[in-house]
């Protein structure tokens, strides 16, 4: 996986749009993305594209038609690697907290 390629998929509004819209239905082609945002054909398939690279999407071809289906690997690549070590750091201090004030209380 390259991060950097997946944070900058991720860092553009209307990348993370398609994302949304591939995530509630699976499978759309261009045209059905098209008809959910407000812009050329020719800048949806630039921005697919770089999610492409990304891996955070894959297309399979149905005929003549491309269909679009949401990776979510990298997505869990990323929270593996860099959210969830501070989740869980939150999450022992939060224990942590509720304890001290559960002996405090009694």
């Amino acid at each position: 996986m390259d991060d950097d390629k997946v944070f900058k998929a991720l860092g553009d509004p209307t990348r993370r749009k398609l994302l949304d819209l591939l995530c509630e239905t699976n499978g759309q082609t261009l045209g059905e993305l098209c008809g959910h945002l407000d812009m050329a054909r020719q800048s949806v398939t630039q921005h697919l594209g770089l999610l492409e690279e990304a891996s955070l999407v894959t297309t399979v071809r149905r005929g003549r038609e491309k269909l679009h289906f949401i990776n979510p690997v990298p997505l869990h690549e990323v929270y593996e690697r860099w959210v969830r070590k501070f989740e869980v750091q939150r999450l022992s201090l939060l224990h942590a907290l509720k304890q001290h004030l559960e002996e405090d209380g009694t």
